[in-house]
């Protein structure tokens, strides 16, 4: 759906509304409520911005694989130990690895950056080109308008996660073996339940993400340039990874919102390792309640003259 459709439909909201109000009296359609929300998921995935991301973070895998392909065919070792992508020592083991390897290779910098480069542009981008006042005609306004916005984000989280895995999983098993998987802890399970760990770190990953895609929100609603608020959260990201790495800072890093991300590898211990996974998962529920928050005290108050 374009941004003329989607005017049009926020206008025909408008009639039906009046219409309604009328006197007119029928069941409220139960796929209205989304219908903004598809539209947003719809016009974000047709982007070539958005495509070019997903191909960059789906070549990461094929890129990593290739690599340690060479490295081993020439009689190398692919080295490395048993924490973040260091994962890669067990590649040419089992092509499942790759998975584990190319999530730790992408999550300190390439799927923030993805998702900061989406989330600044929510809000910015549509002021920027002048569409912003036609969404927001539809009744619902600008909370229903900002919902919409996030979700569509998080979405962005779990389908540029699920594209680093699924690739990952391909070329892991296109180029080394598949098997049961040994665990950190040092027990070994079948593949079946190596994959659906790989799932479950898939998601967590994903989830890592939401306190990152809040950020970029509420800055997005601080200015008209999309330009703008995607380079400013990109910029924060990278300063935040940088302060997260100054041994100094070591009685703030615990708040920063990068602080936990590669805790993910506690999923392949046996027993899982619980406490930093529930420490990432909450801060970043932090993150999207106090920026959420934010940026929609600053949308609902904000004047929108483009």
């Amino acid at each position: 759906m374009s941004r003329a459709e989607t005017a049009q439909a926020a206008e025909a909201e408008v009639r039906a509304g009046a219409g309604a109000r009328a006197g007119a009296v029928r069941a409220p359609n139960p796929l209205w409520r989304l219908g903004l929300v598809r539209s947003e998921i719809g016009t974000v995935f047709r982007r070539w911005r958005t495509l070019a991301l997903l191909a960059v973070l789906a070549a990461v895998p094929v890129l990593v694989g290739i690599a340690v392909k060479i490295q081993t065919d020439d009689g190398g070792s692919s080295g490395g130990g048993a924490g973040g992508p260091a994962f890669i020592a067990q590649v040419t083991n089992n092509g499942l690895f790759l998975v584990f390897t190319s999530l730790a290779a992408t999550l300190p910098f390439f799927l923030p950056m993805a998702i900061g480069v989406v989330a600044g542009d929510a809000i910015a981008g549509e002021a920027g080109s002048g569409t912003l006042r036609y969404l927001l005609v539809a009744p619902a306004g600008r909370t229903r308008l900002l919902l919409a916005k996030y979700a569509t984000v998080i979405t962005f989280c779990l389908a540029a996660t699920l594209v680093v895995a699924v690739s990952a999983l391909a070329v892991g098993a296109l180029l080394f073996p598949l098997g049961d998987v040994t665990l950190i802890s040092g027990t070994t399970v079948s593949f079946a339940d190596g994959l659906l760990r790989a799932g479950a770190i898939a998601v967590v990953v994903a989830a890592s993400l939401v306190g990152v895609a809040a950020v970029g929100l509420f800055i997005s609603t601080l200015t008209n340039s999309g330009i703008a608020a995607m380079a400013a959260t990109v910029g924060l990201l990278i300063t935040i990874q940088i302060l997260d790495q100054i041994p100094q800072l070591h009685a703030v890093q615990p708040y920063l919102f990068p602080h936990y991300w590669l805790s993910f590898a506690d999923l392949l211990r046996d027993p899982v390792y619980w406490d930093e996974l529930l420490k990432n998962l909450g801060l970043q529920a932090l993150y999207a309640a106090v920026f959420g928050s934010a940026a929609w005290a600053r949308f609902t108050t904000r004047d929108i003259t483009v």
